[in-house]
């Protein structure tokens, strides 16, 4: 398993109040948490890398090569916070992931044999099911 990297030193955080439900305490704690990390700058990331991480999220990258994740969903902004960092690691790991290239196994001639057997006795079987007589 590869070792993971600190990116830390190189998060930026924002907060900011969040929206939808939540009555008077939505509107007076600021819980909505930004994660924000400058991808073209960053010093523990190699260039194939970067360019790995700036095509396959480009959804989540702004112009400025800077790649921003948000969440709202609980109550508190540590947990907040948590939940940005958590899946900041779980994209750039699929972002980071090499697809293995598929490799074509050939077919045994008993495998290909026994296929074609098949295929004769299920078209055996078909044709007695034809009731058309001449």
């Amino acid at each position: 398993m590869k070792e993971t990297r600190d990116f830390s030193p190189e998060f930026s955080f924002k907060s900011s109040r969040s929206s939808g439900a939540g009555g008077q305490h939505v509107n007076k704690v600021n819980t909505k948490v930004e994660l924000r990390l400058d991808v073209r700058n960053s010093q523990l990331l190699t260039e194939d890398e970067k360019q790995l991480v700036l095509t396959r999220l480009e959804n989540r990258i702004t112009q400025d090569g800077i790649l921003i994740i948000v969440s709202q969903a609980d109550r508190s902004q540590l947990r907040n916070k948590e939940n940005t960092i958590a899946l900041f690691y779980t994209l750039l790991a699929k972002a980071l992931h090499q697809q293995k290239k598929r490799l074509r196994k050939k077919r045994s001639r008993a495998s290909i044999e026994k296929r074609l057997e098949s295929k004769r006795k299920n078209s055996i079987k078909k044709k007695l099911r034809n009731k058309n007589i001449d």
